[in-house]
Protein backbone atom coordinates (compact mmCIF):
# COMPACT_ATOMS: atom_id res chain seq x y z
CA UNK A 1 0.00 0.00 0.00
CA UNK A 2 1.42 3.14 -0.96
CA UNK A 3 1.81 5.92 1.63
CA UNK A 4 -0.79 8.13 -0.22
CA UNK A 5 -3.18 5.22 0.36
CA UNK A 6 -2.02 4.77 3.87
CA UNK A 7 -2.92 8.14 4.70
CA UNK A 8 -6.29 8.40 2.91
CA UNK A 9 -6.79 5.33 5.27
CA UNK A 10 -5.47 6.82 8.49
CA UNK A 11 -7.98 9.94 7.36
CA UNK A 12 -10.71 7.77 6.73
CA UNK A 13 -10.50 6.33 10.27
CA UNK A 14 -10.08 9.05 12.08
CA UNK A 15 -13.41 10.84 10.55
CA UNK A 16 -14.98 7.77 11.40
CA UNK A 17 -14.17 8.38 14.80
CA UNK A 18 -14.49 11.31 15.03
CA UNK A 19 -18.13 11.19 13.46
CA UNK A 20 -19.48 9.00 15.98
CA UNK A 21 -17.77 11.59 19.01
CA UNK A 22 -19.47 14.87 17.20
CA UNK A 23 -22.82 12.48 16.90
CA UNK A 24 -22.57 12.30 21.00
CA UNK A 25 -21.75 15.96 21.39
CA UNK A 26 -24.88 17.32 19.40
CA UNK A 27 -26.98 14.45 21.48
CA UNK A 28 -25.68 16.40 24.39
CA UNK A 29 -26.20 19.43 23.21
CA UNK A 30 -29.31 18.89 22.16
CA UNK A 31 -30.63 18.00 25.98
CA UNK A 32 -30.63 22.09 26.81
CA UNK A 33 -31.54 23.59 23.21
CA UNK A 34 -34.22 22.38 21.54
CA UNK A 35 -35.42 23.24 17.96
CA UNK A 36 -31.85 25.26 16.90
CA UNK A 37 -30.15 22.08 14.65
CA UNK A 38 -28.92 24.48 11.87
CA UNK A 39 -27.62 26.79 14.31
CA UNK A 40 -26.33 24.68 16.80
CA UNK A 41 -24.35 22.49 13.59
CA UNK A 42 -23.05 25.87 12.35
CA UNK A 43 -21.77 27.22 15.47
CA UNK A 44 -19.85 23.54 15.71
CA UNK A 45 -18.33 24.30 12.26
CA UNK A 46 -17.01 27.19 13.05
CA UNK A 47 -15.23 25.43 16.49
CA UNK A 48 -13.90 22.79 14.24
CA UNK A 49 -12.46 25.23 11.99
CA UNK A 50 -10.56 27.42 14.54
CA UNK A 51 -12.51 30.01 13.94
CA UNK A 52 -15.00 32.51 15.38
CA UNK A 53 -18.66 33.32 15.20
CA UNK A 54 -20.99 35.92 15.35
CA UNK A 55 -24.52 35.01 16.63
CA UNK A 56 -27.13 37.58 15.53
CA UNK A 57 -30.86 37.14 17.04
CA UNK A 58 -33.14 38.76 18.94
CA UNK A 59 -33.46 38.76 22.98
CA UNK A 60 -34.65 35.83 24.23
CA UNK A 61 -33.73 33.09 21.66
CA UNK A 62 -31.13 31.38 23.62
CA UNK A 63 -27.80 32.49 22.63
CA UNK A 64 -26.44 32.76 25.85
CA UNK A 65 -27.62 29.52 26.63
CA UNK A 66 -26.44 27.88 23.63
CA UNK A 67 -22.58 29.29 24.02
CA UNK A 68 -22.71 27.92 27.48
CA UNK A 69 -23.72 24.88 26.44
CA UNK A 70 -21.36 24.42 23.54
CA UNK A 71 -18.39 25.66 26.31
CA UNK A 72 -19.91 22.66 28.24
CA UNK A 73 -20.00 19.76 25.73
CA UNK A 74 -16.67 20.67 24.36
CA UNK A 75 -14.92 21.13 27.43
CA UNK A 76 -13.34 24.46 26.63
CA UNK A 77 -13.50 26.87 30.05
CA UNK A 78 -15.61 30.01 28.92
CA UNK A 79 -16.09 33.70 30.39
CA UNK A 80 -18.46 35.70 29.45
CA UNK A 81 -18.16 39.57 29.05
CA UNK A 82 -21.47 42.04 28.80
CA UNK A 83 -20.39 44.61 26.23
CA UNK A 84 -21.34 48.23 27.36
CA UNK A 85 -20.85 51.73 26.25
CA UNK A 86 -18.48 52.41 28.88
CA UNK A 87 -16.16 49.04 28.43
CA UNK A 88 -12.79 49.73 28.11
CA UNK A 89 -10.26 47.76 26.72
CA UNK A 90 -8.06 46.85 29.95
CA UNK A 91 -12.03 45.10 31.00
CA UNK A 92 -11.60 42.52 28.35
CA UNK A 93 -7.30 42.32 27.64
CA UNK A 94 -6.13 42.55 31.54
CA UNK A 95 -3.75 45.38 32.96
CA UNK A 96 -0.76 46.19 34.52
CA UNK A 97 -0.83 47.21 38.37
CA UNK A 98 2.57 48.10 40.76
CA UNK A 99 2.76 46.74 43.37
CA UNK A 100 5.92 46.90 46.06
CA UNK A 101 8.09 43.67 46.96
CA UNK A 102 9.27 42.67 50.76
CA UNK A 103 12.09 44.21 49.74
CA UNK A 104 10.42 47.69 48.89
CA UNK A 105 11.47 47.70 45.42
CA UNK A 106 8.44 48.40 42.61
CA UNK A 107 7.76 46.59 39.75
CA UNK A 108 4.42 46.01 37.29
CA UNK A 109 2.77 43.01 37.32
CA UNK A 110 0.21 41.83 34.59
CA UNK A 111 -3.20 40.74 35.54
CA UNK A 112 -5.34 38.72 32.73
CA UNK A 113 -8.42 39.96 31.77
CA UNK A 114 -11.49 37.75 30.78
CA UNK A 115 -9.77 37.44 27.48
CA UNK A 116 -7.08 34.71 28.90
CA UNK A 117 -10.20 31.79 28.35
CA UNK A 118 -10.75 29.45 25.52
CA UNK A 119 -14.11 30.37 24.64
CA UNK A 120 -14.97 34.01 25.65
CA UNK A 121 -18.58 35.18 24.93
CA UNK A 122 -19.05 38.67 23.74
CA UNK A 123 -22.56 39.32 24.67
CA UNK A 124 -23.88 42.63 22.59
CA UNK A 125 -20.55 43.02 21.01
CA UNK A 126 -22.05 46.18 18.84
CA UNK A 127 -22.59 48.45 22.48
CA UNK A 128 -19.27 48.65 23.35
CA UNK A 129 -16.97 51.76 21.50
CA UNK A 130 -14.75 50.88 18.72
CA UNK A 131 -11.91 51.65 20.50
CA UNK A 132 -12.89 48.68 22.65
CA UNK A 133 -14.72 46.50 20.02
CA UNK A 134 -11.09 46.50 18.54
CA UNK A 135 -9.09 45.44 21.24
CA UNK A 136 -10.19 41.87 19.87
CA UNK A 137 -8.93 42.50 16.98
CA UNK A 138 -5.06 40.78 17.91
CA UNK A 139 -6.56 38.19 20.24
CA UNK A 140 -8.82 36.98 17.24
CA UNK A 141 -6.80 36.64 14.89
CA UNK A 142 -3.04 36.73 16.44
CA UNK A 143 -3.93 34.46 19.06
CA UNK A 144 -2.25 36.95 21.80
CA UNK A 145 -2.82 40.09 23.14
CA UNK A 146 -0.08 43.12 23.63
CA UNK A 147 -0.44 45.05 26.93
CA UNK A 148 2.14 47.76 27.58
CA UNK A 149 4.46 46.93 24.70
CA UNK A 150 4.58 42.42 26.24
CA UNK A 151 3.24 40.07 24.74
CA UNK A 152 0.67 37.56 26.57
CA UNK A 153 -0.02 34.13 24.37
CA UNK A 154 -3.72 33.14 24.56
CA UNK A 155 -4.56 29.26 25.68
CA UNK A 156 -5.28 27.13 23.04
CA UNK A 157 -7.50 26.35 21.46
CA UNK A 158 -9.24 30.14 21.46
CA UNK A 159 -12.45 31.16 20.19
CA UNK A 160 -15.06 33.99 20.50
CA UNK A 161 -18.68 33.76 20.00
CA UNK A 162 -20.12 37.12 19.93
CA UNK A 163 -23.64 37.89 19.85
CA UNK A 164 -25.40 40.70 18.78
CA UNK A 165 -29.29 42.20 18.57
CA UNK A 166 -30.32 43.22 15.18
CA UNK A 167 -33.67 45.22 16.87
CA UNK A 168 -32.21 47.78 18.61
CA UNK A 169 -29.63 49.51 17.31
CA UNK A 170 -30.02 52.52 19.49
CA UNK A 171 -26.49 53.62 21.18
CA UNK A 172 -24.86 51.03 19.30
CA UNK A 173 -21.18 50.79 17.15
CA UNK A 174 -21.70 49.29 14.44
CA UNK A 175 -18.87 45.90 14.05
CA UNK A 176 -16.00 47.56 11.37
CA UNK A 177 -15.33 45.44 8.30
CA UNK A 178 -12.21 44.56 9.74
CA UNK A 179 -13.84 43.16 12.87
CA UNK A 180 -16.61 41.30 10.43
CA UNK A 181 -14.13 40.04 8.44
CA UNK A 182 -12.64 38.20 11.66
CA UNK A 183 -15.59 36.21 12.35
CA UNK A 184 -15.52 33.00 9.92
CA UNK A 185 -19.34 32.89 10.37
CA UNK A 186 -22.44 35.43 11.01
CA UNK A 187 -25.34 33.08 12.29
CA UNK A 188 -28.70 33.97 12.45
CA UNK A 189 -30.86 32.65 15.40
CA UNK A 190 -34.19 32.67 14.22
CA UNK A 191 -37.92 32.26 16.38
CA UNK A 192 -38.35 28.41 17.18
CA UNK A 193 -41.54 26.60 14.89
CA UNK A 194 -44.74 26.51 16.72
CA UNK A 195 -43.72 22.58 17.75
CA UNK A 196 -40.16 23.36 19.02
CA UNK A 197 -41.68 26.37 21.20
CA UNK A 198 -44.17 23.84 23.02
CA UNK A 199 -40.99 21.49 23.81
CA UNK A 200 -39.26 24.44 24.78
CA UNK A 201 -42.29 25.86 27.18
CA UNK A 202 -42.47 21.72 28.57
CA UNK A 203 -38.61 21.39 29.31
CA UNK A 204 -38.11 25.00 30.71
CA UNK A 205 -40.86 25.53 33.36
CA UNK A 206 -40.94 22.49 35.25
CA UNK A 207 -38.91 21.21 38.56
CA UNK A 208 -36.53 19.74 36.37
CA UNK A 209 -34.77 21.00 33.44
CA UNK A 210 -32.01 18.94 31.12
CA UNK A 211 -28.60 20.40 30.65
CA UNK A 212 -26.12 19.91 28.48
CA UNK A 213 -22.39 17.57 29.87
CA UNK A 214 -19.45 17.22 29.29
CA UNK A 215 -18.33 14.84 26.03
CA UNK A 216 -15.22 16.33 24.61
CA UNK A 217 -12.09 17.68 25.84
CA UNK A 218 -9.92 20.69 24.68
CA UNK A 219 -7.56 18.20 23.23
CA UNK A 220 -9.97 16.35 21.67
CA UNK A 221 -11.08 19.50 19.42
CA UNK A 222 -7.85 21.01 18.66
CA UNK A 223 -7.51 17.23 17.30
CA UNK A 224 -10.61 17.51 15.44
CA UNK A 225 -9.44 20.92 14.31
CA UNK A 226 -6.34 19.02 12.66
CA UNK A 227 -8.53 17.04 11.11
CA UNK A 228 -10.59 19.51 9.40
CA UNK A 229 -7.80 20.72 7.80
CA UNK A 230 -6.15 17.00 6.97
CA UNK A 231 -9.98 16.39 4.83
CA UNK A 232 -9.67 16.35 1.10
CA UNK A 233 -11.62 18.89 -1.12
CA UNK A 234 -12.06 17.75 -4.51
CA UNK A 235 -11.79 20.09 -7.32
CA UNK A 236 -15.50 20.08 -8.31
CA UNK A 237 -15.82 21.96 -4.72
CA UNK A 238 -12.95 23.76 -4.77
CA UNK A 239 -13.90 25.21 -8.10
CA UNK A 240 -16.85 26.00 -6.61
CA UNK A 241 -15.48 28.19 -4.14
CA UNK A 242 -12.93 29.92 -6.70
CA UNK A 243 -16.13 30.97 -8.75
CA UNK A 244 -18.04 32.06 -5.88
CA UNK A 245 -15.13 34.26 -4.44
CA UNK A 246 -15.44 35.74 -8.06
CA UNK A 247 -18.81 36.07 -8.98
CA UNK A 248 -19.12 38.11 -5.82
CA UNK A 249 -16.58 40.31 -5.85
CA UNK A 250 -17.99 43.87 -8.29
CA UNK A 251 -14.64 44.55 -10.13
CA UNK A 252 -14.52 40.57 -11.30
CA UNK A 253 -18.18 39.46 -11.49
CA UNK A 254 -19.78 39.01 -14.74
CA UNK A 255 -23.46 39.52 -12.52
CA UNK A 256 -25.00 42.59 -13.20
CA UNK A 257 -26.72 42.77 -9.77
CA UNK A 258 -22.90 42.36 -8.26
CA UNK A 259 -21.61 44.78 -10.68
CA UNK A 260 -23.79 47.50 -9.87
CA UNK A 261 -25.39 46.63 -6.40
CA UNK A 262 -22.36 45.57 -4.72
CA UNK A 263 -20.26 48.47 -2.79
CA UNK A 264 -17.22 45.66 -1.95
CA UNK A 265 -16.83 41.93 -2.17
CA UNK A 266 -15.59 38.93 0.32
CA UNK A 267 -11.80 39.17 0.75
CA UNK A 268 -9.51 35.73 0.60
CA UNK A 269 -10.15 35.14 3.62
CA UNK A 270 -13.66 34.53 2.91
CA UNK A 271 -12.55 31.72 0.46
CA UNK A 272 -10.41 30.48 3.35
CA UNK A 273 -13.25 30.21 5.81
CA UNK A 274 -15.48 28.84 3.55
CA UNK A 275 -12.58 26.08 2.56
CA UNK A 276 -12.63 25.13 6.47
CA UNK A 277 -16.29 25.46 6.96
CA UNK A 278 -17.54 22.80 4.46
CA UNK A 279 -15.10 20.99 5.38
CA UNK A 280 -16.33 20.65 8.83
CA UNK A 281 -19.61 20.50 8.13
CA UNK A 282 -19.18 17.64 6.15
CA UNK A 283 -17.17 15.83 9.33
CA UNK A 284 -20.27 16.76 11.31
CA UNK A 285 -22.48 14.94 9.20
CA UNK A 286 -20.18 11.65 9.00
CA UNK A 287 -18.79 12.07 5.54
CA UNK A 288 -15.10 11.80 4.65
CA UNK A 289 -15.30 14.91 1.90
CA UNK A 290 -17.10 18.07 1.16
CA UNK A 291 -19.69 18.64 -1.68
CA UNK A 292 -21.08 20.98 -3.35
CA UNK A 293 -23.87 21.08 -1.39
CA UNK A 294 -21.85 22.27 1.44
CA UNK A 295 -20.47 25.13 -0.31
CA UNK A 296 -24.23 26.40 -0.92
CA UNK A 297 -25.24 25.91 2.37
CA UNK A 298 -22.56 28.08 3.80
CA UNK A 299 -22.21 30.96 1.17
CA UNK A 300 -24.78 32.85 2.97
CA UNK A 301 -23.48 32.52 6.89
CA UNK A 302 -19.53 32.73 5.95
CA UNK A 303 -19.93 35.64 3.00
CA UNK A 304 -23.41 37.70 4.52
CA UNK A 305 -21.23 40.21 6.99
CA UNK A 306 -17.67 40.29 4.25
CA UNK A 307 -20.40 42.56 1.55
CA UNK A 308 -22.14 45.34 1.43
CA UNK A 309 -24.89 47.00 -1.19
CA UNK A 310 -24.90 50.23 -2.28
CA UNK A 311 -27.83 52.54 -1.26
CA UNK A 312 -29.56 52.55 -4.84
CA UNK A 313 -29.60 48.27 -4.70
CA UNK A 314 -30.62 48.57 -0.89
CA UNK A 315 -33.35 51.11 -2.15
CA UNK A 316 -34.27 48.83 -5.09
CA UNK A 317 -35.02 46.21 -2.20
CA UNK A 318 -32.18 43.92 -3.19
CA UNK A 319 -31.23 41.73 -0.50
CA UNK A 320 -27.93 41.01 0.56
CA UNK A 321 -28.90 36.88 1.83
CA UNK A 322 -30.83 36.55 -1.59
CA UNK A 323 -27.91 37.20 -4.16
CA UNK A 324 -25.38 35.32 -2.05
CA UNK A 325 -27.99 32.40 -2.32
CA UNK A 326 -28.21 32.93 -6.24
CA UNK A 327 -24.64 33.15 -7.00
CA UNK A 328 -23.68 29.97 -4.76
CA UNK A 329 -26.24 28.19 -6.79
CA UNK A 330 -24.77 29.06 -10.05
CA UNK A 331 -21.15 28.75 -8.81
CA UNK A 332 -22.15 25.20 -8.01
Amino acid sequence: MSSSMKDSADIAARADAAAARLAEARASLARSIIGLDEVVERTLAVILSGGHGLLVGAPGLAKTRLVHAVAVVTGLDDKRVQFTPDLMPADILGSEVLEEGKDGKRAFRFIPGPVFCRLLMADEINRASPRTQAALLQAMQEGFVTVAGQRHDLPRPFHVLATQNPIEQEGTYPLPEAQLDRFLMQIDVPYPSREDERAILLATTGTDEDQAVAVLTPDEIAALQQLVRAMPVGETVLNAILSLMERARPDRSSHADVREGVAWGPGPRAGQALMLAVRARALLQGRLAPSTEDVIALAEPVLKHRMALTFAARADGLAVETLINRLAAEAA
